[in-house]
């Protein structure tokens, strides 16, 4: 019988219990990617809360990319000081912690190309850049690297038909438009073989002529059989409000669970948990081995720890959504 507290083991990756800390933006990051001590204070929190893993806030990989404010990055070395800062936090409270590496858009002479109109150079670069990330993220002291392939950011518009229409070797085929991502994999795995590579994926794209769920089960089957060592699962359509425990907990769990009888790394699953007894049903009716939260631990970033303490724990949390366009993306009820 599984339970949340149980030791798991990965590739590369041991982890105290299975409630991972799903990567959530603060948005509070300098423009060139440096973290201050309210960074540091969210993340240390987050460890001493109970959590057996941290996956950091969006953390690009290019000092090009202006898609949003207040992003981490490692795309300079002069980063890594500062970011090594907040491994060894976590790291004191015996939780791991990994580097979620995304692209919001690739640019060009400051304005925003889609995958149509870039060059193959183009891809090439931006591929080296996730695999320079990941060296840096190495050095940093993260355990592991997420690629970012959700949320209809940049790899997850390259590989959507609905953005993609190449003809080229990225484009005209689900083969074709993952290649991308199989390129990043293999580069981050020859040049850090010790580290836990996962991915972060949309079940489905949910808008007209996306990728689809059969389209992503496709893909994920491929990356588990090239190497990746787990695999996130979520979807274009994230923080659904109104979450209530017992109700509609676990939005993507038909997808996850289809997933995990079908691949043999581990499947994480986000997406509205709220409850002790949901969650430990939902590790034991499916092969799913570990699960993800992120708005809970807004509202209490020790909601782990009350799990671990009490049988029919809940959150807090209310699902009001509020926290998006909070300062620092903090619960607005949680002084």
């Amino acid at each position: 019988m599984k339970k949340l507290f149980d030791e798991i083991k990965m590739n590369n990756l041991t982890v105290k219990n299975r409630l991972v800390r799903s990567a959530t933006w603060e948005g509070i990051a300098a423009l060139d990617g440096s973290i201050d001590e309210q960074s540091y204070k969210i993340y240390e929190k987050l460890a001493k809360g109970g959590v057996g893993l941290i996956i950091d806030g969006f953390t690009s990989v290019s000092s090009n990319d202006f898609y949003f404010d207040g992003m981490m990055r490692l795309s300079s070395d002069s980063l890594i000081t500062q970011y090594k800062k907040l491994t060894d936090l976590v790291h004191q409270e015996n939780c791991k912690i990994i580097a979620q590496l995304a692209l919001g858009a690739f640019y060009r002479s400051g304005a925003q190309i889609e995958p149509d109109y870039m060059t193959v150079d183009e891809i090439k670069s931006v591929i080296q850049q996730f695999v320079e990330a990941a060296k840096r993220a190495e050095k940093a002291g993260f355990d592991g690297v997420q690629i970012h392939a959700a949320h209809f950011f940049f790899l997850s518009r390259f590989i959507s038909p609905r953005v993609n229409h190449r003809t080229d070797i990225y484009g005209s085929s689900t083969d074709n438009r993952m290649r991308i991502l199989l390129e990043i994999l293999f580069g981050i795995r020859a040049a850090c073989p010790t580290m836990h590579i996962t991915i972060k994926i949309n079940s489905s794209d949910f808008t007209y002529g996306g990728l689809e769920q059969d389209e992503s089960l496709y893909i994920c089957k491929k990356l588990a059989k090239n190497g990746i060592d787990s695999i996130e699962v979520s979807g274009n359509g994230t923080s659904v409000a109104g979450i209530k425990a017992h109700v509609n907990e676990a939005y993507f769990i038909d997808f996850a669970a289809k997933l995990a009888d079908e691949v043999d790394v581990p499947v994480i699953l986000v997406g509205g948990f709220r409850a002790k007894d949901t969650m430990e049903e939902v590790l034991n009716k499916t092969n799913i081995e570990l699960l993800s939260l992120s708005r809970p631990l807004l509202c209490e970033p020790d909601f782990p720890n009350r799990l671990h303490n009490k049988n029919n724990a809940v959150s807090k949390c209310i699902s009001c959504n509020r926290c998006y366009s909070s300062d620092c993306h903090k619960c607005v009820f949680r002084r």
